[in-house]
């Protein structure tokens, strides 16, 4: 494992991170970082980083800054040692960013009361508020490791009676300096053995009497301290002595104080540093650009546009692999300095960065696992000093591998089984890959062996790969070809350079029946591949529109059910609303004539009027256009195929496509065909063929559109831009096919133009260009 992290540059890793921690503990976890084997603990580091990276996305980085590690200080302080004002400062800045620590994270919550942080609560809930030592220190002791006057009463006092001394002093030796200036060498005071002196000309050392402290280099003037002031100096000297003494007993009793929170600062120190460590993979991963992988215990790899973090942004080329899952061996093959063992390196290293709680440099998708361990076999190991060749340096690795590999294991060969015979190391490549794939481990190995490149079809649960290479410009692209074997290319890159073709036919004599079958081989391979690929593109495009269509059917037909049983519904409380009515006016009626016939008034008119109003209470419910429209509802529809016709089911225009049966018709509308009855089809137009014809004529006959489209020396997004455009156009002027010439030149605009038109709706299918239509530098297009 060690010889893993080495070659696969862990150390390199660990140190890029150490640059994104706040402190000089986070740096040391950084520097220290392992990764780790088991899958609990892989997935919770990769939770706290999870959960660190969206206190980033809410609230910026934690408050760290002025961290430093005080360990030392702590315990000495513990075990009765007096510290420093420096010391007892860095001891209180500790305690500050704990405290802001935990304020922070109690504040995100109540900010934020949705969110979810369990494990940075966690360590939150570990930290200490040591307000008191911490408030105690910095009033005792100012930024710039001053004890204060407000430290104690005592010292105040002391500091008081000392400015007076002093004060006291100068003003004497002021009267001295006006009085003796032609003895003195310069009217200033100064001090000497913390006493008060002015100096003295050598010549005027008896007149000027008192005690001598010091002299001058050239001995010309010496400082004295005038007897006038000796006293006063005495005194001073007492209230200094006093007031170190004070100072000492002030340390001393925060020293104690910080001794007495031992553990808590101890644990601070421990969470702080961890905290610090955790946000700084949130940081490198920032700056990576990194995605959370997915996390499995299938050992399966899935990695998608994957970068090595080590290769400039600007410069890496994503590479998309999967093993594990149909294939449990990966045998890449291609040109030297093709990106091969950078391949290995970056699923090597990004294995790494998941056991070790990091995010990855890939896009959302990716997929890692946890291994039990990771073997490499990179770069050449020769030793001088042991007199090894490069082949038994690898060897010697292997061998010390294979001795340790199982199921749990991922290994990584680079160049397996070269610097020997080719045959030999060919045969021995083989061996050694059966060996590890029969023990269940993950692998994938790059080679130079032809033989190898049909290993893959030998065996089953191995596949091919190889490292793209650009004919054209001579130069590998980087891109990984995800079941294709790697072609030599020799006799081609050969023709390219100018060797003659007699020389190369000479060359082919002399290549074995098996290895041109191999290479005939791979180039179907690769036809078949890119035929794949394109079949696949246009599938996605199908479902795609079909997923969409299905959707927009779904929903009017959401839509149109709740229409009508609103329709329903308010047809409903309509007729109740009448009933309730006639019922009212009837009741009425009724009770007018029992009041007349009790009065025996009643009259004959009267009960004709009457029975008219009970008839004009019953609800009106236009009896000849319901029985219209139940007429019209069972007379038999019929359509011809083309004839223009609308859905009234959903309000939309379509034609008839065919007669289902004698009530049901297949109806296009608009891209989606449906079944429709015919109770709900109205006529609307003439025949979509004969409407289509003659439109058709007339357009191409108005149309000043033409049949191609020149992108030459266009930039790629404004030739999208216009080819877009250009297909409605052609669509409107009834072109079947239409010719799209974007030149050789990069291949740039070739390229985006048939990616473009492969996921285009209404291309039915599209080719290059041939004899005498412009050749690869036209895509001719049949559209639909």
């Amino acid at each position: 494992m060690d010889h893993a992290l080495r070659v696969l540059e862990y150390e390199k890793l660990r140190q890029q991170l150490a640059g994104h921690a706040a402190s000089s503990l986070g740096k040391d976890l950084a520097l220290k970082m392992q990764p780790d084997y088991s899958y609990d603990r892989v997935l919770s580091n990769l939770n706290v980083t999870k959960e660190a990276t969206e206190v980033v996305r809410l609230r910026d980085r934690l408050p760290l800054g002025g961290l430093t590690d005080v360990r030392a200080e702590v315990k000495r302080a513990a075990i009765g040692s007096v510290l420093s004002t420096s010391e007892l400062l860095a001891v209180a800045a500790v305690m500050y960013g704990g405290r802001q620590v935990k304020n922070f994270i109690e504040k995100l919550h109540e900010d934020n009361e949705e969110i979810r942080i369990p494990r940075l609560d966690e360590y939150a809930d570990k930290l200490t508020k040591l307000i008191e030592v911490e408030q105690a220190i910095r009033h005792a002791i100012d930024d710039q490791g001053t004890v204060q006057d407000s430290a104690s009463p005592q010292l105040r006092g002391l500091r008081t009676q000392l400015r007076s001394f002093e004060g006291s002093v100068r003003s004497r030796i002021d009267n001295i300096l006006r009085n003796n200036a032609k003895m003195l060498s310069d009217a200033i005071v100064t001090i000497r053995n913390d006493r008060y002196v002015v100096p003295v000309k050598q010549e005027y050392r008896q007149a000027f009497g008192g005690i001598v402290h010091d002299q001058s280099a050239s001995g010309q003037t010496l400082f004295i301290e005038p007897q006038a002031i000796v006293s006063i100096n005495n005194e001073i000297q007492e209230v200094r002595l006093k007031e170190r003494a004070e100072i000492e007993r002030i340390l001393s009793a925060l020293s104690n104080e910080v001794g007495g929170v031992h553990d808590a600062i101890m644990t601070n120190l421990d969470v702080l540093a961890e905290l610090d460590f955790i946000f700084a993979k949130v940081a490198y991963g920032q700056e990576m650009k990194a995605t959370e992988p997915k996390l499995n215990d299938n050992r399966e790899i899935k990695l998608k546009q994957a970068r090595h973090p080590f290769i400039p942004k600007d410069e890496v080329v994503p590479i998309t692999v999967e093993l594990g899952e149909d294939y449990t061996s990966l045998v890449i093959t291609g040109p030297n300095t093709g990106g091969k063992t950078v391949t290995l390196k970056t699923i090597g290293l990004l294995q790494l960065m998941v056991q070790s709680g990091l995010y990855v440099p890939a896009e959302f998708g990716t997929e890692l696992s946890v291994f039990d361990a990771v073997y490499a076999d990179i770069g050449d190991e020769q030793s001088i000093e042991q007199s090894l060749s490069t082949f038994s340096s690898h060897m010697t690795n292997i061998v010390g591998m294979l001795d340790k590999i199982d199921f749990m294991s991922l290994v990584l060969f680079d160049e397996l089984g070269a610097g020997t015979d080719p045959q030999e190391g060919a045969a021995l490549a083989i061996a050694i890959l059966d060996e590890v794939k029969r023990r269940g481990a993950r692998v994938a190995a790059t080679t130079h062996y032809s033989e190898l490149k049909a290993y893959a079809y030998n065996r089953e649960g191995v596949m091919n790969a190889s490292m793209e290479f650009d004919i054209e410009s001579l130069s590998p692209t980087y891109r990984l070809l995800i079941g294709v074997p790697g072609r030599s290319n020799a006799f081609e890159i050969s023709r390219r350079l100018g060797l003659s073709e007699q020389v190369i036919d000479k060359a082919r004599s002399h290549v074995g029946s098996d290895a041109e079958s191999v290479e005939s081989m791979i180039n179907e391979l690769e036809a078949a591949k890119q035929r794949a690929e394109q079949l696949e593109q246009e599938l996605i495009v199908k479902r795609h529109d079909f997923e969409e269509e299905q959707a927009e059917f779904e929903a009017k037909m959401t839509e149109f059910e709740r229409e009508r049983d609103n329709l329903y519904r308010a047809a409903e409380a309509k007729a109740e609303k009448a009933v309730e009515q006639a019922k009212r006016q009837a009741n009425e009626v009724i009770d007018r004539l029992k009041k007349l016939r009790e009065q025996g008034i009643v009259k004959e008119h009267e009960i004709i009027a009457a029975k008219k109003e009970l008839e004009s209470a019953k609800p009106t419910l236009q009896e000849k256009k319901i029985q219209k429209v139940k007429q019209k509802a069972h007379q038999k529809r019929t359509f011809s195929k083309g004839e223009e016709v609308k859905v009234t089911t959903f309000n939309q225009k379509g034609y008839i496509v065919k007669q289902i049966n004698d009530n049901e018709y297949n109806v296009q509308v608009g891209i989606m065909k449906v079944n429709v009855k015919a109770d709900d089809l109205q006529k609307i137009g003439p025949s979509k063929e004969k409407s289509l014809q003659s439109k058709g004529s007339s357009l191409k006959r108005q149309s000043s559109t033409k049949s191609e489209l020149d992108l030459r020396g266009v930039r790629v997004e404004e030739g999208l831009m216009r080819l877009d455009k250009y297909i409605d156009e052609a669509l409107v002027s009834g072109y079947d096919n239409v010719r799209i010439i974007h030149g050789l030149g990069t291949g740039a605009m070739r390229q985006a133009t048939q990616e473009f038109l492969k996921g285009h709706r209404h291309v039915k299918s599209q080719r290059p260009g041939g004899m005498g239509e412009g050749g690869l530098g036209v895509t001719v297009v049949e559209l639909k």
